[in-house]
């Protein structure tokens, strides 16, 4: 699986976010196209290397002429769906939109639809949130992985007037992430850089288990003394786990489990979806019968050991448990990897799993599927016989003496 870590230790912005991204193998024109479509006058990027205390950099510039209107969240999102992006481009960056706009419905005490986006709905705002969300889908990037996050100090002049550090937006938005302490007087993270992040980051800790690829620098716009004032980004494949003498792969991971005998089964439903947002690995619900007759239900997670006290958190104060269990598991795996087949409607992402015979079976993603299917308007199962014929053409081509694979850095670690 491929997958980015965003290493915050100088904060994060929107346009560190694209300078990263570019550094990381982004290709700039393929940015600028995507700001053509917005329907932006007279708006433009360019890309520069700089140097932030002795570290080399890309700094990525957004030209536009000053705006004296605002914007609301129809008027965004309806830009967006004039551009010319892909369906999953266009949904990454409506989400990040109505995140930002959730946060300030907060904070002013508003609807929605009421909020009034100012410097997040001036076109440069735009363009680095679109940006973004097109370099993560360029990059391939299935999952984002974050560091704490600084957010400096002081005061920033908004709007609204002169506001503490974080802004009251990026506050809401970081909600639950951990935070870096700084006493740098300066605003260090952005609310579009905080809704970029928290819209993406399934996890906020140290560097996962990866193969990296590339690593891009995104710089700021301040220069910092003492400190470099620039994002770095981590490209690369999640790391395979250990592999048994079968040729299975193994490793350790927690069941979380408790029982519930008065939901509602909505209840129930947005607790699993909350429970999805931390990237556990499995959530499970099994019907039981308790004392006194009662029907209830079992909830089970399957989660990695440093997910427990999240998981911990959204189970007592989401339900009326009383109590949760856990205790380590033992896997044994099929060894996979990410593999990209063409079809005559377009690519498609799956996964490729070896048995330990060496025989390769393919699952394509369903997200790639779907969105295929909704752009040529055909069935989504002949999206996914095309996909699994086209895997089987190549497999078919390929040397039939050729060895299995083995357990390389490519090898993903499956839920």
């Amino acid at each position: 699986m491929r997958i980015a870590y965003f290493d915050c230790f100088s904060g994060i912005s929107g346009d560190m976010v694209l300078g990263a991204l570019v550094d990381a193998g982004v290709n700039l024109e393929d940015l600028r196209y995507v700001v053509s479509s917005l329907g932006l006058h007279d708006c433009d990027l360019q890309a520069q290397i700089v140097n932030k205390a002795g570290f080399r950099a890309t700094q990525v510039l957004v030209k536009t002429p000053h705006e004296h209107h605002h914007r609301h969240l129809h008027h965004i999102l309806e830009m967006v769906e004039r551009a010319d992006l892909t369906a999953r481009q266009k949904e990454w960056a409506e989400k990040v939109f109505v995140r930002l706009a959730e946060a300030e419905a907060r904070v002013h005490g508003v609807p929605i639809e009421k909020v009034h986006f100012h410097e997040v709905g001036a076109a440069d705002s735009i363009i680095d949130v679109v940006g973004s969300v097109v370099g993560l889908d360029l990059l391939g990037i299935q999952k984002v992985y974050a560091s704490p996050v600084p957010t400096g100090g002081g005061t920033v002049k908004i709007a609204h007037g002169e506001v503490g550090v974080p802004a009251p937006a990026t506050a809401e938005l970081l909600r639950g992430v951990p935070l870096l302490p700084c006493d740098l007087m300066m605003e260090m993270t952005t609310p579009t850089g905080a809704a970029i992040l928290t819209t993406f980051a399934r996890r906020f800790g140290s560097l996962p288990a990866m193969q990296i690829e590339k690593i891009g620098y995104g710089a700021g716009s301040r220069d910092v003394p003492g400190r470099a004032n620039l994002l770095r980004i981590f490209v690369g494949e999640s790391q395979a786990p250990a592999v048994t003498a079968s040729g299975l792969g193994t490793d350790r991971v927690w069941m979380v489990q408790t029982n519930w005998d008065d939901a509602p089964g909505e209840l129930i439903g947005y607790v699993l979806e909350q429970l999805w947002t931390l990237d556990v690995l499995d959530v499970f619900v099994t019907p039981i019968q308790m004392k006194k007759n009662r029907p209830a239900v079992q909830l089970t997670v399957l989660c990695p050991v440093e997910l427990i006290p999240q998981v911990e958190q959204i189970l007592f104060r989401e339900t009326t448990t009383l109590g949760i269990r856990f205790w380590p598991v033992e896997r044994h795996t099929l060894l996979r990897r990410s593999e990209t087949v063409e079809t005559p409607y377009g690519s498609v992402l799956g996964k490729v799993s070896f048995l330990p015979d060496g025989e390769a079976r393919f699952s394509p993603e369903f997200d790639a599927c779907r969105r295929l299917a909704e752009e040529t308007s055909l069935p989504l199962r002949v999206i996914y016989e095309a996909a699994e014929a086209a895997f089987r053409q190549r497999n078919a081509s390929r040397e039939a003496d050729a060895p299995a694979p083995s357990a390389s850095p490519l090898m993903e670690n499956p839920s």
